[in-house]
């Protein structure tokens, strides 16, 4: 999510920092900072708001020479987007600054350490709490702070990719990570750190990627010296040299945006859930709902307003939410909503989705609900976007950035916060057994893992579609749980490939789709063994009788459905409840690759915006 730039050696830190800040803004941030070191004194500036206002407020306020530097585009966790909360942030002596991307989940028992050991802090960031441990350590242990930069990470519980210097010994910069991504480009005599290679790839093709859990020390005219970060042993750099250009590395070397996207499912998911979920203790932590739990318990209803894609996770919460947690829900259109003169009383809590944060229609109905004095919660990734600060509490999904127009990971992210609500609302609600509980919160914590072996099956589904791409029609069926994930099938279809296709739920299909099928009808149904399998069996046979072309989504194992289909594309067992954010991949998969095959724009399609801010 945030940017992370650095530099040193013997060129003027300050436009490269800047420019490679720039180069970062695909990644999403709500403020950015700069600091540089001119051999004397370090010189700070940051603000709310973008790389280009950073810029005009750095030239106008500090000086802009030095050698070394580093430069950041944060996306908020811990306090909200302002100044003060912005990187880089500086020790309590002012000698270490740092960067920081990531979680710090234990801040607060540091910070209260911290605070008793006289140690004061100016903004609400778990990053100036890090960079105040590493110098307490350095201090009290007199170490080098290489060394007490691993100590400290060795302390912390999280996430984090971080590079700090010493104002003391300005030849050297330390860098660590874990979970988040860092590359340190080497030039000759100088060294550039970076989120990814796009903010020097003009300067050097020779990169080291940190591993999980290494920590590096770059310094002016010495290699590059690597620590494993838990047992301080030596690791040895892979210089890799660099074949992609620019805007290939943005993509993370995949060819479409899009593809990449439904690749970091697996950390997109777990990143939501990081800092909630605690499995092991039987705990969800969610300050939006903490901080209003007696609203969603005595609500009578929960509406979810919502469009696209957002709109659809909306249907699978319904299930959740009516399923687990017992209470009523109403899913609507947001652009509906506002038109209709709905009813809604203070009673009704409504739940607004929105990947980015600034969908009008959404926002339209938001402010009709709070003048109806319906308490309103948000769930959107973005920051500091406006349904954000239109609603009284919310969450974000921590999907990241999501840049290509068809959203995916915002769907798997959106079902993710609602399962953790609806699992917090049902065990305050005493819905089910502590046992159940428990077997719902591991089975939730272990869904990255299944999306990862999902994705495995990504030749499978190229091939299906190298014989399908060249359709104009296609039906997708699901129930229960997986009807609104035939939805979402059939919309990244229409969207990417533009090809038409409808999404119906497997018992409506008699209703009238049946009388489409015919040998050239591809019909993709959702068959998991969870849920209302012998029903969708028996729907799979209906269609084979009249000669269609099936494509099922089933469970590992399942040999009845792999006897009826034309193809099939196996996911992992879990609770029926969870299996949207399963069954949805081999779908996005499909819509992807018809689209490529069929010579589609995949991250731009014809007629749509990623944020739809007019009606």
């Amino acid at each position: 999510m945030c940017g992370i730039v650095g530099y040193i050696g013997h060129r003027d830190a300050y436009p490269i920092i800047m420019k490679g800040l720039q180069r970062l803004e695909y990644r999403g941030y709500d403020s950015a900072g700069i600091v540089l070191f001119d051999g004397e004194e370090t010189h700070l500036s940051k603000t709310k708001g973008k790389v280009e206002d950073l810029k005009k407020r750095a030239e106008s306020t500090i000086a802009v020479k030095g050698k070394l530097g580093l430069g950041h585009t944060r996306w908020a966790t811990h306090g909200v987007p302002n100044d003060i909360n912005s990187h880089p942030h500086y020790s309590n002596s002012g000698d270490l600054v740092i960067i920081h991307n990531g979680i710090i989940e234990n801040y607060e028992s540091i910070k209260k350490a911290l605070i008793g050991r006289g140690y004061s802090f100016e903004s609400d960031t778990d990053t100036e709490v890090l960079v105040n441990l590493i110098e307490e350590i350095k201090n009290t242990e007199d170490v080098k702070l290489g060394k007490a930069v691993q100590i400290a990470l060795n302390q912390v519980v999280g996430a984090y990719a971080i590079a700090v210097f010493d104002k003391n010994k300005p030849d050297e910069i330390v860098v660590a990570k874990l979970g988040s991504p860092l590359a340190i480009g080497i030039g000759e005599n100088e060294y550039f750190i970076a989120s990814d290679a796009s903010p020097f790839i003009e300067f050097t093709n020779n990169a080291v990627y940190l591993e999980d859990e290494e920590m590096a020390i770059v310094r002016i005219g010495k290699e590059i010296k690597l620590r494993k970060i838990k047992d301080d042993a030596i690791a040895y750099p892979n210089i890799l040299e660099l074949q992609l250009n620019l805007e290939e590395i943005e993509k993370g070397g995949y060819d479409h945006f899009m593809l990449k996207e439904i690749y970091e499912q697996p950390r997109a998911i777990l990143d939501t859930y990081r800092g909630r979920l605690l499995a092991d203790q039987g705990i969800i932590k969610m300050a939006g709902i903490d901080q209003n739990l007696e609203k969603f318990l005595n609500t009578n209803r929960i509406i979810i307003v919502a469009c696209g894609t957002s709109w659809h996770a909306g249907l699978v919460a319904e299930y959740i939410f009516e399923d687990l947690a017992r209470i009523p829900v109403e899913v609507e259109y947001a652009s509906e909503f506002r038109y209709r003169n709905p009813v809604i009383t203070e009673n009704d809590v409504l739940i607004a989705i929105s990947q980015s944060g600034e969908t009008a229609d959404t926002l339209a109905a938001i402010k009709l609900a709070k003048e109806k004095g319906a308490f309103v919660f948000g769930v959107c990734n973005v920051v500091g976007s406006s349904i954000a600060r239109e609603t009284h509490a919310g969450a974000y999904t921590h999907a990241g950035p999501e840049i290509g127009v068809a959203s995916t990971k915002a769907f798997t992210t959106q079902i993710t916060v609602l399962t953790l609500i609806a699992l917090k609302l049902a065990h305050e609600k005493g819905v089910f057994s502590q046992s159940k509980y428990h077997e719902y919160l591991t089975e939730l914590e272990g869904i990255p893992a299944k999306v990862e072996r999902t994705l495995q099956s990504n030749q499978i589904v190229e091939d299906i579609s190298e014989i399908y791409k060249d359709s104009t029609n296609c039906l997708y069926l699901g129930r229960g749980y997986n009807f609104p994930v035939a939805l979402e099938g059939a919309l990244k279809l229409k969207e990417i490939s533009y090809i038409h296709a409808e999404g119906y739920p497997a018992a409506e299909m008699k209703h009238g789709p049946i009388a489409l099928i015919d040998e050239q009808m591809p019909v993709i149904v959702i068959a998991t063994k969870k849920g209302h399998y012998e029903k969708v069996v028996s729907n799979i046979q209906e269609i084979k009788s009249r000669s269609g072309r099936i494509i099922a989504i089933v469970t590992e194992g399942d040999k009845t459905v792999k006897e009826l289909a034309d193809h099939v594309v196996e996911v992992p067992e879990t609770s029926e409840s969870l299996t949207p954010l399963l069954t949805t991949i081999p779908l996005q998969l499909l819509s992807y690759h018809i689209a490529v095959m069929r010579g589609c724009n995949v991250d731009q399609p014809r007629n749509l915006a990623k944020s739809v801010t007019v009606e």
